[in-house]
């Protein structure tokens, strides 16, 4: 599976408004952005690339005003991370990724709500209005702890997204806004990333985190993916996507430079 989420990696990197080719490597950029988070690399699957390879990437981020950083699984290219440690690169951290197949998928009823207001069967919404994308970004934000800031320029990504093939589901809360949603990139060679799950604090406990995840893998095996995969950042959420049918595969490795 990890030459499956690399090769992945690869493809929907180059469908990036700006992407770069450099040494075996595709680094993906979005104009307006400077963050790492958002403009990074991944080698291609099986790359060995040498120090002037690592070189020729680190110049195309550095002419563009961008911290030099990677996010790609090691057992795909087991050796890139040794080339890019030998050029002062370091491990930011290492992420397990879980991956759902059709078969496996098992589509949540819902919880009770209390003291908030969330219905048993709880509805996923697929945004329609400008408002909805701006609700679903500032959710979001609240929910990673301001680790972004909400904006125009979010809520734009967002809307991207679900016009470019892939999709962003959510769930309203009682007040007309979101209380949780998260987002998966359009299926490249058979399977889709899940990203982004995110439930305000106020709205959490409620089954959101797993209904949100299911409509959106189901929504991708309706388009003819055969898997869908995700990274986790804790284990209570890797107990939410395990209740939906998400299995530990691999690991994925984040690399960056620092000036």
């Amino acid at each position: 599976m990890g030459t499956d989420v690399q090769s992945f990696a690869v493809a929907n990197l180059r469908r990036r408004p700006v992407f770069v080719e450099a040494g075996g490597f595709v680094a993906g950029i979005e104009p307006g952005t400077t963050s790492p988070y958002i403009n990074y690399a991944t080698p291609l699957p099986g790359a060995r690339p040498t120090a002037r390879d690592v070189k020729e990437l680190i110049e195309a981020f550095r002419v563009r005003g961008l911290k030099p950083r990677l996010e790609f699984a090691p057992d795909a290219a087991p050796a890139v991370e040794p080339a890019l440690r030998e050029a002062g690169f370091g491990v930011e951290a290492t992420h397990a990724y879980l991956v759902c197949t059709p078969e496996r998928l098992a589509v949540p009823r819902g919880t009770a709500a209390a003291p908030v207001a969330i219905p048993v069967a709880i509805p996923v919404a697929v945004p329609a209005t400008d408002e909805d994308y701006r609700a679903i970004d500032a959710a979001l934000s609240e929910a990673f702890t301001s680790e972004f800031a909400a904006s125009e320029e979010g809520a734009a990504r967002l809307r991207r997204v679900q016009e470019d093939g892939g999709a962003v589901r959510f769930v309203r809360a009682p007040d007309g806004g979101c209380a949780g949603g998260a987002t998966c990139s359009a299926p490249a060679v058979g399977t889709a990333e899940l990203a982004g799950v995110g439930t305000r604090p106020a709205f959490r406990g409620r089954g959101i985190a797993a209904a949100v995840t299911a409509a959106l893998a189901e929504t991708m095996f309706a388009r003819g993916a055969r898997s869908v995969w995700l990274e986790y950042s804790g284990e209570g959420s890797r107990r939410v996507y395990e209740r939906v049918g998400f299995r530990p595969r691999g690991t994925r490795l984040y690399m960056s430079l620092e000036s």
